[in-house]
């Protein structure tokens, strides 16, 4: 299974879309968001994603309840931390970086995907293959980038969008 792997949108519409029109185009699966979509009219601009949506809250997310329903037709978004199966591969889903040290350790999954810093981030800590896909919204880096994993291989692949 191809996983889509996206952080950071941060209202952008145009980009958010063209990311849900490439992870079509590459037969994505599955799509992990790992926060700051901001608003609810954010997540609507998702409803064209070609598989389930999941996803956690960050930091600039306010309107939880909007965003909660706006996420009810796509998938499901969580407040902190989401953990879901995928091809036999236990991948956890969180925002804040801080968090990425303390959960690989536990080495009790395949991967663990994080945002907040904007900044494209792969690497493995222990077993655990962490994953920051830089930011969609492209407003601090100027870079808007999503990554393709492919569960079989577990090799990321960068695009930009």
């Amino acid at each position: 299974m191809k996983i889509g792997i996206m952080a950071d949108s941060h209202d952008n519409l145009p980009k958010i879309r063209a990311a849900m029109e490439l992870f079509e185009r590459e037969g994505v699966g599955l799509i992990l968001h790992a926060g700051d979509f901001v608003a609810p009219f954010a997540v609507r601009a998702m409803h064209d994603a070609p598989c389930r949506v999941v996803a956690v809250f960050g930091n600039n997310d306010g309107e939880r309840i909007g965003l909660s329903r706006a996420f009810e037709p796509i998938g499901e978004v969580h407040p902190r931390i989401a953990v879901v199966e995928a091809d036999g591969k236990r991948v956890g889903v969180v925002h804040q970086d801080e968090l990425v040290a303390p959960i690989a350790a536990g080495n009790a999954l395949d991967m663990l995907v994080y945002g907040h810093t904007h900044r494209l981030d792969i690497r493995r800590e222990g077993q655990v293959l962490v994953v920051n896909p830089g930011e969609v919204g492209g407003w601090l880096t100027g870079k808007c980038t999503v990554v393709i994993l492919d569960t079989q291989t577990m090799e990321p692949r960068v695009w930009e969008v």
